[in-house]
């Protein structure tokens, strides 16, 4: 059975998901989600003339979740060499052999102004979803914080999403849509919003 072909053209938005062979951990330390983000960076200088737009990330222990903007090549080249990069760091300072994600990602097409808007606050939502923190701003291996304007805009390039709320407030409307998600449903206790 052949892996079906994914829909590319240029501009378009992908939710990637990467996940650890075996649902294993991908980040054992803090060392790696710091690598991890340093080789995210160093593949989009890397394509930079291939104009890949990073929109949002967040990195759980055993999968990253990315957003990202393609330009004038499909998402194989910088997935493949970030994937590679730190697959070959990870097993050589833990000493392991083989692969460490499952398959190579899973990207999903973004369609509509409706799915980018929930893309993203799901991705920033998942280490609430996982009860690691209470608040999304609380985890500091997303780039929630930097779309409230907590911490600076180092490597993504928020305003793809923060353009659809008010220029004079975007980043606490951005909040409070995002944060509007955390009540909990009345039915079995989810978190409301998009689910991958």
């Amino acid at each position: 059975m052949s892996t079906p072909k994914i829909i590319w053209y240029e501009g378009a938005i992908y939710h990637i998901t990467t996940r650890g062979n075996r649902k294993s951990k991908i980040f054992l330390d803090e060392q790696d989600f710091r690598v991890y983000l340093n080789k995210l960076e160093d593949s989009l200088n890397y394509y930079d003339y291939l104009k890949y737009e990073l929109i949002s990330y967040c990195l759980m222990s055993n999968h990253v979740h990315l957003m990202i903007k393609t330009g004038k090549e499909p998402l194989t080249r910088i997935m493949g060499r970030l994937n590679s990069t730190y697959t070959k760091y990870f097993n050589k300072k833990y000493k392991y052999v083989g692969h460490l994600f499952q398959s190579r990602y899973f990207s999903e097409l973004i369609k509509d102004d409706k799915q980018i808007l929930e893309a993203s606050r799901y991705i920033h939502l998942n280490p609430v979803r996982a009860k690691i923190v209470k608040k999304p701003e609380y985890y500091k291996w997303s780039s929630y914080s930097m779309f409230i304007g907590k911490t600076s805009k180092k490597i993504i390039n928020p305003e793809v999403i923060l353009d659809y709320f008010s220029k004079r407030n975007e980043d606490i409307l951005y909040k409070d849509f995002v944060e509007n998600a955390l009540s909990i449903s009345k039915d079995g206790g989810k978190l409301s919003g998009y689910s991958n």
